[in-house]
C-alpha cells in the first residue's frame, strides 16, 4: 500500500513559481525561435574554472 503525497511547502511551490516564470519569460524573448529554451544551468567546464555562477 502506497501513503498519499505530502501537500508540497511553501518553498517548493515558490521553487516552482520561479522555475515556471523564467521559462515563459525565455520562451518570450526567444520567440520563435528554432532551439528550445534551457532552464537550467550545464555544469560546468574546466575552461569555466574562474567563473562564478549562482544556483
Amino acid at each position: 500500500m502506497t501513503r498519499p503525497h505530502a501537500a508540497p511547502t511553501p518553498e517548493e511551490i515558490k521553487e516552482k513559481k520561479d522555475l515556471e516564470d523564467a521559462l515563459e519569460e525565455g520562451l518570450e524573448e526567444t520567440f520563435p525561435g528554432s532551439d528550445p529554451v534551457n532552464v537550467t544551468q550545464p555544469a560546468p567546464s574546466r575552461a569555466d574554472g574562474h567563473v562564478k555562477r549562482s544556483k
